[in-house]
């Protein structure tokens, strides 16, 4: 189905949303940023998809902010833009599934964000990654000062913010900025097959990952152990660990199908 900027397909339980700019190698205008929003946020609510991967048409998957459609502009009318991108983070933080990035060429700026921000990132072998921000004289949005450090750590992030030099793909994975490599072209079907797996596992225990991992750096250790607790406890009376503990003692492999409501 076609969205403006935006492509979504759904095969089986896993939606593919694209950004659809090639001719502008994916950069995030406000129509994009609020498409892409409401895409995530759709694949989000639908309880028949149990796993979401972005990518990019083209040969990039986000150049970062379309810096055509920027300019000097006063704080207040500016942070009516900004929240339009956070919005896109809320929406793959807050869904109960995993989201998953394919990532072919470059992912620069708000491009990083966005892949950083997801669970997993598959990248082609031949993919660039610059944190660009400054070059415009911004310090970055889209969650990267959660996502980034959460991924390469506080010293790691704060190179990249600055220098803001491309790394390549194996250095990406070496840093722990993606989680697995592709050979060139085929980073969307690395990461299919990545969420097809994903979309066959318990959905629910994947969405009490995400939150407690979310919230993991807000608590302290023993508020984190109440929630861990009350998560474990609900997850004791869903479907998916019925089935699991059946599919155990028949020895075969489990069948999940529950889904956040």
């Amino acid at each position: 189905m076609t969205n403006g900027s935006v492509l979504i397909d759904d095969r089986g339980a896993v939606r593919i949303v694209t950004l659809n700019r090639p001719e502008k190698r994916n950069a995030i205008d406000i129509p994009v940023r609020v498409e892409l929003a409401n895409a995530i946020e759709g694949a989000g609510a639908d309880n028949s998809i149990r796993a979401i991967v972005l990518t990019g048409a083209g040969s990039a998957f986000c150049s970062g902010g379309d810096i055509t459609s920027m300019e000097r502009m006063s704080a207040e009318r500016a942070m009516e833009r900004t929240q339009l991108a956070q919005r896109v983070i809320r929406a793959i933080w807050n869904a109960g599934k995993p989201v998953l990035a394919a990532v072919e060429g470059s992912a620069y700026g708000a491009g990083v964000a966005l892949a950083a921000a997801c669970d997993r990132i598959v990248a082609a072998t031949d993919a660039r990654f610059a944190t660009t921000f400054t070059n415009v004289g911004l310090a970055g949005d889209m969650g990267t000062f959660a996502s980034l450090p959460a991924r390469v750590g506080v010293a790691r992030a704060r190179q990249m913010l600055m220098m803001a030099a491309p790394i390549d793909a194996r250095t990406a994975l070496e840093i722990g900025l993606v989680d697995a490599l592709a050979e060139p072209a085929t980073a969307l079907s690395v990461a299919m097959a990545d969420a097809e797996r994903l979309a066959a596992g318990p959905t629910r225990a994947y969405g009490v990952i995400k939150s407690l991992l979310a919230a993991g750096s807000a608590l302290g250790p023993f508020e984190l152990l109440e929630l861990e607790a009350e998560h474990q406890a609900q997850l004791f009376d869903s479907d998916d660990f019925a089935e699991g503990i059946a599919a155990f003692r028949a020895k075969r492999r489990p069948q999940f199908g529950s889904v956040p409501t």
